[in-house]
């Protein structure tokens, strides 16, 4: 007579990258209630410590993804750097020339604008066709109704941008996941779900809450570039908190999350840039780049201790810098 064998049923295992995606949800769960409960206290501190330190780490993951030579791409990289050049020069000339011509503020902010959707435009319809599995075809309807848009709201672009671009740091945090850990991606899409219902936690918390308590300068500055002066549905707590949180999750990116999984050595070691390992030259000239980057991080701490709101004033005008050159970076991943 026969004994059946009845064989255990194999054990569960978790989705490959859970580890990764609960401690990203972590994250964006803390980072969340601490904006909603001190949303100045928390703009202040991350912006003190991580201004500096995120963009040196941004520039050197982007020179180690981009190739040693530009070959049929130049035209591609030299109208991205007429663009993020120009635009951010005269972008920080616009407060100068908005307050000799008052009157003409709006004209200026909307004409800007529109030099910004174009040279992004222009970007993809380039991409195009380097990259035949990138249709831009959809990219001239698209800038001729933004520009629609632009003159009929001159500064709701600006803002969007202000909110829009630390989400940019989790687009490459994807993009670097599907390069590197292809299997992580759906368990950390899951964990980036809660990114939007952080911002809906924020407003329902904080949407009618009362004015933030200081006056000074520095909190006056905090609320201006969170739209406090443009957005009037909803409390200025809840804009500086939405921005706070925002701007916290795009620095983890950039200092800890990206570097985790994207630099292939150590960040002092240059075995990783293509430019590099070009000849001893250009490896001299990228090692004197990421020196020179070090000295304004230090340049950046030291001011922000001696003078923080004007520092902080001159800080975000001048990283639009950055923010314009992760556009051309992230068509060139895609």
């Amino acid at each position: 007579m026969s004994t059946a064998v009845v064989m255990d049923p194999p054990p569960r295992t978790l989705p490959a990258g859970t580890p990764f995606a609960l401690a990203f949800a972590a994250l964006v769960l803390a980072v969340a209630v601490l904006a909603g409960v001190a949303p100045v206290g928390v703009s202040v501190v991350v912006v003190f410590a991580f201004a500096g330190p995120h963009n040196w780490f941004e520039a050197r993951y982007i020179l180690s993804r981009l190739p040693a030579r530009a070959g049929k791409l130049w035209p591609f990289f030299a109208v991205s750097f007429v663009g993020i050049t120009g635009l951010t020069a005269v972008f920080a000339a616009l407060p100068h020339l908005v307050s000799q011509w008052p009157e003409w503020t709006a004209t200026a902010y909307a004409g800007w604008n529109t030099a910004f959707l174009w040279w992004a435009a222009a970007l993809v319809w380039m991409r195009s066709h380097t990259n035949p599995r990138f249709d831009g075809g959809w990219v001239w309807p698209a800038a001729c109704l933004g520009t629609a848009g632009v003159w009929a709201s001159p500064f709701a672009l600006s803002v969007a941008l202000v909110y829009l671009h630390p989400l940019l740091a989790l687009w490459f945090l994807d993009r670097e996941i599907a390069r590197s850990r292809p299997t992580w991606r759906p368990a950390f899409r899951t964990s980036a779900a809660l990114v939007p219902l952080g911002i809906v936690g924020l407003y329902f918390a904080l949407a009618d809450a009362p004015d933030l308590p200081g006056t000074d300068p520095v909190t006056a500055g905090i609320e201006q570039q969170a739209g406090a002066g443009f957005i009037d549905a909803v409390s200025a707590r809840f804009l500086v908190a939405s921005h706070a949180y925002l701007e916290t999750l795009h620095y983890a990116a950039w200092v800890v999350l990206i570097p985790l999984l994207g630099l292939k050595s150590a960040p002092w070691k240059l075995s990783d840039i293509p430019a590099a390992r070009k000849n001893r030259r250009w490896a001299k000239g990228v090692a004197l780049f990421l020196a020179f980057g070090l000295g304004i991080v230090l340049t950046l701490w030291v001011c922000f201790a001696a003078d923080y709101g004007t520092t902080r004033t001159v800080y975000f005008t001048v990283a639009l810098l950055h923010v314009l050159a992760e556009i051309p970076f992230l068509l060139r991943m895609t």
